[in-house]
């Protein structure tokens, strides 16, 4: 069996998404019991622009051992794929790179079910590969000057980077108003991790904090630890809508999320059990 793959933009609502079709047959249609042509089941995933890469790579997977599905794949920030449901977009499952998201849409009767938390991820900062800032430690984003990029308030980045910079403020040697200073530094903010990464890959800043996934997927960037006692592990959690057009094809996609074979997919792209 031979999988396609088309690029696209899908309309939400008021927004257009770009999307990933994966389709698990060579024809548009597959045949039923009696031979007569079955059309496929239609699966529509928001995930977190951090997931891209791997739902990619997942969803092709995924089509091997589920043939008669077709996926599409729409990638954005995690907060403005919550806020297309609040307005009415239809999709069947919603993949985020946080728990508070698909939970808000649980508490207003939107999801079906609680949220599954599906994986983990860890923070880095990143800077460009010539380092203009000279951002050798975490401690030097306070130092005047260095062009931080970050999110904007909503996004789930934003939250886990705020707290691993009120750790790092505890740490022995950091100033006591580290986490001010960094504030003061940030020059732009973005919409989603995958712009962030994208900006500072062009040297449009000095530095900024990340998922450890993003550090690996762009090679070019140039990755700066931060210290396991004030990391923050990420929580990435799924759920089927409330409304899904095929609920029974959404929860068996989240069944198979959670399986052996989607975790080692995940574990590939450096993502972590759930915590």
């Amino acid at each position: 069996m031979r999988a396609g793959l088309a690029v696209g933009a899908v309309g939400v609502g008021p927004f257009l998404t770009l999307a990933v079709a994966l389709v698990a047959c060579t024809s548009p249609t597959a045949a039923g019991p009696s031979g007569t042509a079955v059309e496929p089941t239609e699966l529509t995933v928001f995930a977190a622009a951090s997931l891209r890469q791997a739902f990619e790579r997942l969803a092709q997977r995924y089509m091997s051992v589920a043939p008669g599905v077709r996926l599409t794949l729409a990638f954005d920030a995690s907060s403005a794929h919550r806020a297309r449901i609040e307005q009415g977009a239809r999709a069947d499952l919603f993949a985020s790179a946080d728990l508070a998201n698909p939970q808000g849409l649980a508490d207003a009767g939107l999801g079906a079910g609680p949220p599954r938390a599906f994986a983990g991820n860890l923070l880095a900062i990143v800077t460009p590969p010539d380092d203009p800032g000279r951002v050798a430690t975490p401690a030097d984003l306070a130092r005047q000057g260095v062009r931080i990029v970050a999110a904007g308030d909503t996004v789930p980045i934003t939250k886990y980077a705020t707290e691993a910079v009120a750790n790092l403020a505890r740490l022995p040697g950091y100033p006591a108003d580290y986490a001010r200073r960094v504030a003061a530094n940030i020059v732009t903010r973005e919409d989603d991790v995958a712009a962030i990464a994208a900006k500072v890959e062009l040297g449009e800043g000095d530095a900024a904090i990340v998922y450890v996934t993003d550090a690996k997927r762009v090679e070019s960037l140039r990755l700066v630890p931060i210290p396991a006692e004030a990391n923050v592990t990420a929580t990435y959690a799924a759920i089927r809508l409330a409304d899904a057009p095929n609920p029974a094809a959404a929860d068996a996609f989240l069944d198979w999320l959670g399986g052996v074979e989607a975790q080692a997919e995940l574990r590939s792209y450096g993502f972590s059990a759930a915590p």
